[in-house]
Parts: structure tokens; sequence; C-alpha cells
């Protein structure tokens, strides 16, 4: 018999087929483009910023303190002289109305008024009117005046001032406290001049 011929293998070799065996080849991930990267903060700029922001806050605290000195601060107190009312708008004793206005009392005797500055004559304390025990009384240091403003216990030295009074045109009394009368120890007492009172 004549032997049977092969086909003898050619110089390429064929493709093997996948088997399953055979694990399939994954993607390579492309690299992310640098454009669209998050970029981290410059630490630089950062400190500019800082430095930038505390100077502006500088410049404007500088700038207000100045225009401060265009607008001083002012007291808005009461004027010195000032009408309390007519004489008959006053009964017998301390009236206390114009104290907590113009720090003052207002006292009608038999035959006159007179204005109290209510101020105590030790430390300048403002006392109080104890209507119980019909005195005034400094709660600072304790010092006593009289309905009529002498004083007679604790340590102020002499009565409270009395402010200037007198009758306007129309009939009313006027208070100036810018104006005071004393009575000091050991020397005139001014609470018998023309101005201390007025006559009811």
């Amino acid at each position: 018999m004549a032997d049977e011929t092969h086909p003898q293998p050619s110089g390429k070799a064929s493709p093997a087929a996948p088997t399953a065996s055979t694990p399939a080849a994954k993607p390579v991930a492309k690299p992310a483009a640098k454009g669209n990267a998050p970029q981290p903060p410059d630490p630089s700029k950062m400190r500019r910023r800082i430095v930038w922001t505390s100077i502006g806050a500088f410049l404007a605290a500088s700038f207000l303190m100045f225009l401060r000195f265009f607008f001083p601060r002012t007291l808005f107190e009461p004027s010195t002289v000032f009408r309390i009312g007519y004489p008959t708008d006053f009964g017998p004793g301390v009236d206390e109305r114009f104290k907590q206005s113009h720090r003052v009392w207002v006292v009608r005797e038999a035959t006159e008024i007179f204005v109290i500055f209510a101020r105590c004559t030790h430390l300048g304390c403002t006392p109080d009117w104890k209507s119980s025990e019909n005195k005034f009384k400094c709660p600072c240091h304790g010092s006593g005046y009289t309905p009529e403003g002498i004083n007679f216990e604790g340590p102020a030295p002499r009565p409270m001032d009395r402010a200037h009074v007198e009758i306007d045109a129309e009939g009313q009394i006027v208070v100036d406290t810018s104006r005071l009368y004393q009575c000091p120890r050991g020397q005139p007492c001014q609470f018998n001049s023309g101005g201390s009172f007025v006559q009811v």
C-alpha cells in the first residue's frame, strides 16, 4: 500500500483559538487629562489674602477712629434755668417732683418757697427724702439734713446749697441751679439773701 501522505506544517503557525480557560484581555485605563484634575490650594495665595485682609481691616478701623474726632460725645444735661410752676402749685413741705429731672427739691414753708440742690456737701452724693423720718438722708455716708437742708448728723460739713429762685412776669417760679447759695460754717449764711427764696 502506498504510504499515506500527511500535510506538512507551513512556516506560519495558525492562530490558536481562544479557549474558555484563557482569560480575556483587560482594557487599559487612560490617564485623566491634567486640566480636569482638582488643584490643591496655593499656600502663598492664602497667606497673601490673609495679609491684605488684615491690612484692610486695620486701615478701616483707623479711618473710623479718625472720623470719631469730628463727632465728640456730648452729654445732654437739662438746662440750669427752668420753670417749676406757680407758688400755689406747692403745698407745705418737701416736693420731690423735680429731683430726677433737675436734681432739686422744692420746699414750701409758711411764708416762703426755696429750692434745695440735691447734693450732699460731704462727697456730692444725692440724698434721699425720708418722709417717715422727716429728714434728708445721704445713702453714701449717712449724713442727715433737716427739711430745710440743714446738716445735723454724719460727716456733712455744712447745709445743702439752695438754688436761685425768682418770680417771672407770668407769675411762675424760675429756678437757676447755676447760681447757688451756701451757708458755710463760721461764715455769713447766704440763705437770707435775696434770690435764695421767694415770698408767698
